[in-house]
């Protein structure tokens, strides 16, 4: 179970219900199709199983941004049976050390790419075929549009292939292929995943559960905070703060006609950043809201030793409670001390981390991206600001050959 605590006053539904008939036309539109991918990720089930039977020690995925944040995202949050390498920056230290790690003929590597141009992915797939002496491809997987160029090529050598729904953007696509695939190799529960995300759907778009676009309205349309950050109390949260950075900044950072519009997110792990970026919520500028995420059960029952120690009596009040215990106790006294300044929050808690409620979570967030995307009347799926830094890269090498 997940459970959406506000604190703060939720407006009259009638102020928000525009913003739910729009939503409501893209999910029975054609253009968007994230909203639909908890039913139809079950029909690559089958076909995940029959590649795990293989012999293989760990996967490789090779993709950058939404070919491997939320991918990352989820591995980092459950236990899984497989070592999962990511190849998901061109950075040639971290591609010659990741590499040298890799042995060849016991690893399966997805090469990932929506478009199938990526040039990070190509760049680093080159990599691999010249550094491993690639002459079969019978451990390769291609992730892909239907009919993009990495499909032609995928087919030419006769690799196993997965498509993306062309109407799924690269952000919102980690419950399709993208994810699934290396997930479920790796070992997980590619069912529940689906279980967890369709509950979610069935909450917010079905039952009329109206707490995703309260808080949509109330973060699109604060007028002074136009920063959202993200307090997660869990290490395992680390990647999925990272993916919630590039789903927030990519879809509502846009221009609308001459204005610029966005909320700029930030993403903050509990307890250690309340040692620092807390003080700057706290008292700096009052131009952020903050959301929580907790969870009740750690799958950890350690506690602090009884122990007193000369001069440290002032650290005795903990001993002996559990250390889940005090580190959920910290994540409510930060929310008290927010609270206190009339700094808006809320909070996610989080039964524990696995599948079910990670896939919930996850489409909790792309719901989230939608709505405040509608409320602040922009295209929440297109990028237009990477794609022109694409276009200068080209013509910038281009340019230093002739």
């Amino acid at each position: 179970m997940v459970k959406n605590n506000l604190k703060f006053s939720p407006k009259n539904i009638t102020t928000i219900n525009s913003y739910a008939r729009r939503m409501n036309d893209e999910i029975k539109g054609d253009d968007i199709g994230y909203y639909h991918l908890p039913s139809l990720g079950m029909d690559i089930v089958s076909k995940i199983e029959e590649i795990a039977k293989c012999d293989f020690d760990s996967v490789v995925l090779v993709g950058v941004g939404g070919s491997s944040l939320g991918v990352k995202a989820l591995y980092d949050m459950l236990n899984l049976q497989k070592e999962l390498i990511f190849l998901d920056n061109l950075d040639p230290y971290s591609i010659e050390k990741k590499c040298a790690k890799i042995e060849p003929n016991k690893t399966l590597f997805i090469i990932s790419s929506k478009s199938g141009t990526t040039i990070e992915t190509i760049s680093i797939y080159k990599y691999i075929l010249a550094k491993f002496v690639i002459k079969s491809y019978e451990n390769f997987i291609f992730i892909t549009d239907p009919d993009s160029p990495l499909e032609s090529y995928a087919k030419e050598i006769g690799a196993i292939i997965f498509n993306i729904p062309k109407n799924v953007g690269g952000r919102f696509s980690v419950l399709s292929a993208i994810g699934l695939v290396p997930l479920g190799l790796c070992g997980a529960d590619i069912s529940e995943l689906l279980a967890g995300a369709n509950s979610a759907k069935e909450q917010y778009l079905s039952r009329n559960d109206d707490g995703v676009l309260q808080k949509a309205y109330h973060y699109a349309t604060h007028s002074s905070a136009k920063i959202n950050v993200l307090f997660s109390y869990s290490d395992r949260l680390t990647s999925f703060n990272e993916w919630y950075v590039q789903l927030w900044a990519e879809s509502l950072g846009k221009k609308r006609g001459y204005k610029r519009v966005g909320l700029t997110p930030v993403g903050l792990v509990g307890s250690k950043d309340q040692h620092s970026f807390l003080q700057l919520i706290m008292e700096g500028v009052k131009d952020k809201t903050v959301t929580f995420i907790t969870i009740k059960d750690h799958n950890s029952t350690i506690s602090v030793p009884n122990l007193k120690l000369n001069f440290l009596d002032g650290c005795d009040f903990v001993n002996s409670k559990s250390i889940a215990e005090i580190f959920n106790a910290q994540a409510h006294s930060t929310m008290q001390a927010l609270a206190s300044e009339m700094i808006s929050i809320d909070e996610l808690v989080i039964d524990r981390l696995d599948e079910w409620h990670c896939g919930w979570l996850i489409y909790y967030y792309e719901l989230l991206t939608s709505a405040t995307g509608l409320m602040l009347g922009i295209n929440t799926y297109d990028q237009p600001g990477v794609e022109a830094g694409k276009r200068i890269l080209k013509k910038l090498l281009e340019s230093k050959e002739s």
